[in-house]
């Protein structure tokens, strides 16, 4: 998608599609002379949030969009929130080729024009992404540029222009870093294997400031990295872990760190999960795609700041060659790991990664996973649990994804929980029981993150929808997009 901004008066506006409040829209069809047919469409409409009503007006704008909950006072960011998402949906149910944002001039409680406007590109982002390339009826939805109205707020001379356009600009590389990550989570995994994310993660190094390497699996074994090559040496498929550095800022920066869970496909190894429903394991790499995806939009918009990224990328497959229930396994920080259930593997492939974080002392590391069916149990598909042994870290997540309402939630991570990975015969089993499954594999993690500050975000309630929505969600990136932001100032 392309985004812009537009001025000038609304009345004034040429455009196939403009979205507008009813107030607005009473000004624009008055000017027009369309003021008794706008009377008639909006017969029975419902001037609450959540309402949006299609009406026909004339040649200049051929449809308006009257979005419904806009008044003079403050509505709250809830409010704001319900009706933008319902303005998108409505947009995206058109076939317009380009269309008109008109909604800023909405006072919201505790919210200047940029917010709005990144909160509304991120819910346009979301809804009006589409993917069909696996389907013979292959087309493209028509819509491919929306402009923003530049309109004061109510008691306001200015928009805070400057702002807007850097609002834009970061909604510009979002959208971009959204549709990478989700492309990448619904394409199927006959063909998003380790090396599909390889050759996809690649393209980065065309940027003057990317490099790209990537370890194999003898490099791995040399390593000792004997956690990741557990799970990795079940499938034909050879695993990799895949290292991006971007250099924008300084070199004596410390960089932030962002690694994912890249299992391309899980069956859960000799440990099988059930069948129903298994195609959905091919979200197993949703955080790993959405580490790539805020990679991306960092380097679309030249962050000043320095950003590594791993993807810890394989298949965790049941064959003759795969690890078993009971084996003992080396990591690469020297701890050794009991492996009660092969499906518990995500945690096997990102604590070699974790520990080869270090080399890069880094200013933060936040660790991305469709980890545990617990968290969904626990959190549902509102909120990302997050982990963290920094406090100052944890605050700073949370902070991003309530801007960008891409919202987590602490979890605790006492040291009670820690017994209960004990072990008999390693220093850790890779589970903890039935009790607190994402805790426990939040404190398994813990112990391969010790020197420096750390997160861990839970991500599998979030990552994907199921059922008749299934798919890819493009979740967390908005949040770790916006708290790379945040460490700018801005």
């Amino acid at each position: 998608m392309k985004y812009s901004i537009k001025t000038g008066s609304l009345e004034s506006l040429s455009t196939a599609c403009l979205l507008v409040s009813v107030a607005d829209a009473k000004k624009i069809a008055k000017s027009r002379g369309a003021g008794n047919r706008l009377a008639l469409a909006l017969e029975g409409f419902e001037d609450t949030a959540g309402q949006v009503r299609s009406v026909v007006l004339d040649k200049a704008i051929k449809r308006l969009l009257v979005v419904g909950g806009i008044t003079k006072k403050a509505i709250s960011q809830a409010s704001f929130q319900k009706l933008i998402h319902a303005a998108a949906t409505s947009l995206a149910q058109h076939t317009c080729k380009e269309a008109i944002w008109g909604l800023s001039g909405v006072r919201v409680s505790g919210a200047d024009a940029a917010w709005q406007t990144r909160n509304a590109l991120a819910a346009l982002s979301t809804t009006l992404y589409q993917f069909d390339a696996q389907k013979q009826d292959h087309k493209k939805r028509p819509l491919t540029r929306i402009a923003v109205h530049l309109a004061p707020l109510p008691g306001q001379k200015t928009a805070g222009q400057k702002a807007v356009r850097e609002a834009l600009k970061a909604g510009q590389a979002l959208d971009a870093g959204m549709a990478l990550a989700r492309d990448l989570g619904n394409t199927p995994p006959n063909v998003c294997n380790p090396t599909y994310l390889h050759q996809s993660a690649r393209k980065f190094a065309q940027h003057p400031k990317v490099t790209v390497k990537c370890l194999e699996e003898k490099e791995m074994k040399r390593l000792g990295m004997g956690a990741f090559i557990s799970v990795t040496q079940g499938s034909d498929t050879p695993g990799k872990m895949i290292v991006i550095q971007y250099r924008g800022g300084k070199a004596k920066d410390a960089p932030h760190v962002l690694v994912g869970k890249g299992i391309t496909f899980d069956t859960g190894g000799i440990s099988l999960k059930p069948g129903p429903a298994m195609d959905e394991m091919k979200f197993d790499m949703c955080g790993a795609a959405t580490v790539l995806g805020a990679t991306k939009a960092v380097i679309d918009s030249n962050l000043k700041l320095n950003l590594v990224t791993i993807v810890a990328a394989a298949e965790n497959m049941p064959s003759g060659g795969a690890s078993r229930p009971g084996d003992v396994v080396t990591t690469m920080s020297g701890q050794t790991v009991e492996i009660l259930n092969t499906d518990a593997e995500g945690r096997l492939v990102l604590c070699d990664a974790l520990t080869y974080a270090e080399r890069f002392s880094p200013k933060s590391v936040i660790d991305v996973a469709t980890l545990t069916g617990a968290c969904v149990i626990a959190l549902g598909s509102h909120a990302a649990a997050l982990y963290s042994n920094d406090d100052g870290l944890g605050a700073s997540i949370s902070a991003a994804g309530d801007y960008i309402h891409d919202r987590s939630w602490p979890m605790p991570m006492w040291d009670d929980y820690q017994s209960q990975l004990r072990s008999n015969f390693a220093d850790m089993a890779n589970i903890g029981g039935r009790e607190a499954g994402s805790v426990t594999a939040a404190c398994f993690l813990s112990r391969f993150a010790k020197s420096y500050p750390w997160a861990h975000l839970d991500i599998a309630g979030v990552g994907y929808h199921t059922g008749a929505r299934k798919g890819a969600t493009g979740r967390p990136v908005p949040l770790l997009y916006q708290y790379l932001l945040d460490q700018l100032g801005q």
